[in-house]
């Protein structure tokens, strides 16, 4: 067999060996997600569980002490959001009025604009309700679904998290044993270096929520916008989607912010602010707090949050990075993948060290 022949054999089994997986990605998402999260999350907890550990503290203790403290941790943020997003629904009323007074001066901008009367905007209003309403009972099935799957995972997260680090001896065993002998020293690596960069991308993230949050509060109060400790904490956590985010928390922010107040510059200032502070995230935060440690172009991080999307949601969208980051690693060790290992990497972030 030639070269050529060699090249295309390798090219094909590489192509399907990442189309079958992306296929037990989409299928098998609802297992596979909740075990990627934990994952994680184990790997994130490891170093306090081995410090509770060198204190004499047994390892099964250990393990439910600090899954007791990530479950304090994110039951505080919910709970803050919660707070928050009751004290926005109390004030629904006004926000309702507010809503329909920008509404009656948009509809008047349209009849002067395109000669579309208020008669005709409204009946387009009402045809949009019914295709709504007559989808409804579907969405409704699909939502109790969705919800009802969220839940299971929330169950299955601390779960999964606690048997992956009770049973971590036995994983590490299991992955340096399946390989041969020779490839031992590799898979070490690959190991050590997938869980540092895990640990350092999702601690780096969590610095980054809190620096965003403050930067989105002081500028939010500074101009005077209403809700600005909840827009501030929403724009943080929903920064955490790589490239998708920020865009969200943008016309979020700015459509509460219209719906409650009669103002055009809040809306602007709001804008504003988020503009900076989107700038002074990409230029200096990410950069040398998140990036680091996670060795991906921009090209490939936007594709394959796309592509994590299309797989698994919001999810998805979430794990692409650590998970590019960590197939990364595996094909820089590996001579046949080396070319894919260059197409995920930044060569300008080598050079610059």
């Amino acid at each position: 067999m030639d070269k050529t022949s060699n090249f295309s054999t390798r090219l094909a089994t590489n192509l399907f060996i990442l189309c079958l997986l992306a296929l037990i990605v989409y299928v098998g998402q609802g297992i596979l997600i909740p075990i990627g999260f934990a994952v994680m999350l184990a790997m994130l907890l490891l170093p306090m569980v081995k410090w509770l550990v060198r204190k004499g503290i047994p390892d099964i203790v250990a393990s439910i002490l600090a899954i007791l403290v990530a479950i304090i941790f994110v039951s505080g943020i919910v709970y803050f959001l919660s707070a928050q997003i009751a004290n926005f629904m109390e004030d629904l009323p006004a926000i309702k009025e507010k809503l329909q007074h920008h509404w009656i001066s948009l509809q008047s901008w349209i009849d002067s604009t395109f000669n579309i009367s208020k008669q005709q905007q409204n009946q387009v209003v009402e045809n949009a309700k019914e295709n709504v309403q007559s989808s409804g009972p579907g969405s409704m099935g699909t939502a109790m679904v969705g919800l009802a799957g969220s839940l299971m995972t929330m169950i299955l997260l601390p779960i999964y998290t606690f048997l992956i680090l009770f049973y971590r001896r036995l994983i590490h065993k299991f992955l340096i044993m399946v390989f041969p002998a020779v490839e031992r020293n590799k898979v070490e690596e690959i190991l050590e270096e997938s869980h540092s960069i895990v640990r350092a991308y999702l601690t780096g993230l969590l610095i980054e929520m809190l620096l965003v949050t403050v930067l989105n509060a002081v500028g939010f109060l500074i101009v005077g916008i209403q809700y600005a400790i909840f827009l501030a904490v929403l724009a943080a956590v929903l920064n955490i989607i790589p490239y998708i985010g920020m865009l969200i928390a943008t016309v979020v922010c700015l459509a509460i912010t219209l719906t409650t107040t009669d103002n055009l510059s809040a809306v602007l200032w709001t804008a504003a602010v988020l503009t900076i502070v989107q700038f002074i995230d990409n230029n200096f935060i990410t950069p040398y707090i998140v990036a680091p440690k996670v060795q991906i172009n921009a090209l490939a991080s936007i594709v394959g949050v796309f592509v994590g999307g299309a797989l698994a949601g919001i999810s998805g969208m979430f794990l692409s990075i650590p998970v590019m980051a960590i197939l990364k690693a595996i094909f820089d060790r590996v001579e046949n993948l080396k070319p894919w290992g260059i197409l995920l990497g930044d060569e300008r972030k080598k050079k610059k060290r």
